[in-house]
């Protein structure tokens, strides 16, 4: 059984959003505009991208 994944890009950036959500954006990997990282999808990432879903869009693989 393959393991889903999500595909998550970050489009607006994170400067004017608050610290929370900043650190959200680099727990999850993301470091730059556009770069789009592969995570697990599971209820932590679900969650983690729930709070920062106004700064990235994210693609189910």
């Amino acid at each position: 059984m393959a393991d889903k994944k999500v595909k998550i890009t970050l489009t607006k950036s994170p400067i004017g959003a608050s610290p929370n959500h900043r650190k959200i954006v680099e727990a999850l990997g993301l470091k730059k505009m556009h770069q789009a990282i592969e995570q697990p999808d599971n209820p932590q990432t679900r969650g983690a991208i729930e709070k920062i879903r106004h700064l990235v869009t994210v693609e189910e693989l």
